[in-house]
């Protein structure tokens, strides 16, 4: 336990499940273990835990292995990494969830996006990506309004 009155400044890991009641600044890693952020608890940091629950404030991304639960009285400015996530009515949230597991397998990992894909382009899986190719043509998209500009009636 990190009681009300400590302040640390660094990197947390171990193999014992941890209660944050004072402020953390940096990362813990307790991959395997319970992590809770008490209600007096201030975190800055990327949490790594088998199930994190958040009761106090955190600031950084949490990233459980199996589930990460957020409070009535808790607030997480960063994203949320897990199988299962819970938001308790009242909870203060600003970020992202993923909830898919073998995406979090994937980024725990730091596996590589598939080839053919760029992030953020909105391209599909498999799906050919030409950079600089020139904008299609034809099609509904690139049909011409009638001309006077109205529909026959």
């Amino acid at each position: 336990m990190i009681g009300p009155s400590i302040t640390i400044r660094g990197d947390l890991s171990g193999q014992e499940d941890l209660q944050v009641e004072g402020r953390v600044e940096g990362k813990i890693n307790l991959k395997q273990n319970l992590v809770t952020v008490g209600a007096q608890g201030r975190v800055k940091a990327d949490i790594y835990g088998r199930l994190i629950e958040v009761e106090g404030e955190v600031e950084g991304n949490l990233f459980g292995e199996e589930q990460v639960i957020v409070r009535r009285s808790g607030s997480v400015r960063g994203n949320i990494t897990a199988p299962r996530v819970s938001l308790e009515d009242g909870a203060n949230f600003k970020g992202t969830i993923d909830m898919d597991p073998k995406a979090n397998r994937r980024k725990a990992e730091g596996a590589k996006q598939p080839q053919g894909v760029v992030a953020g382009s909105g391209a599909r899986v498999g799906a050919a990506v030409r950079p600089n190719a020139p904008p299609a043509t034809g099609g509904p998209a690139s049909a011409k309004p009638a001309p006077g500009g109205g529909h026959k009636r």
